[in-house]
């Protein structure tokens, strides 16, 4: 474990009020450290998958373009039209859907095909690991969807609270 790590689980030990040594036996002590652990890898770099990956889940973009890619293989500017059809705000432009696509394909979740023609031909497809993630992304989705409602009535009484 490196030192940012064991100085975290120095932290812990302090915030729940025991010796580090006894951390582990409590079980909030134990999954607290396990999630140091976890962290202690890539906690440092800001471009580390894990890291990287779960952003691409909240970022506006990404996840609906995996979406949208788990249906077939597009171009570009089919792809740009199918978001903007299906997106709430009506539009991506043309730079943020490269960008995200850039994003994507460096991550190995998309691979981008070129056929030599004039113009060239690109054609954006879901790689299987691309796929594999929407698959578990999809779980999350249905889950949401299962719990829409108890969501929205927690919201209304956090509303009524004053929240």
């Amino acid at each position: 474990m490196s030192i940012a790590g064991k100085a975290k689980i120095e932290d812990l030990a302090k915030a729940l009020k025991v010796p580090p040594s006894e951390l582990v036996s409590l079980p909030a002590g134990a999954i607290l450290s396990e999630l140091v652990h976890r962290m202690d890898g890539h906690d440092h770099d800001r471009e580390a998958p894990v890291r990287e990956v779960m952003a691409r889940l909240g970022d506006r973009w990404s996840h609906l373009i995996l979406l949208v890619l788990s249906a077939g293989t597009f171009r570009h500017a089919t792809l740009r039209r199918l978001i903007a059809a299906i997106s709430s705000e009506k539009a991506i432009s043309q730079r943020m859907l490269t960008l995200r696509l850039r994003a994507l394909e460096r991550d190995g979740m998309v691979v981008r095909a070129i056929t030599p023609t004039v113009p060239p031909r690109v054609d954006y497809s879901l790689t299987p690991m691309g796929a594999e993630f929407v698959g578990l992304t999809n779980v999350l989705l249905r889950w949401i969807e299962q719990h829409d409602a108890e969501i929205q009535e927690n919201r209304r009484k956090f509303q009524a609270d004053g929240g």
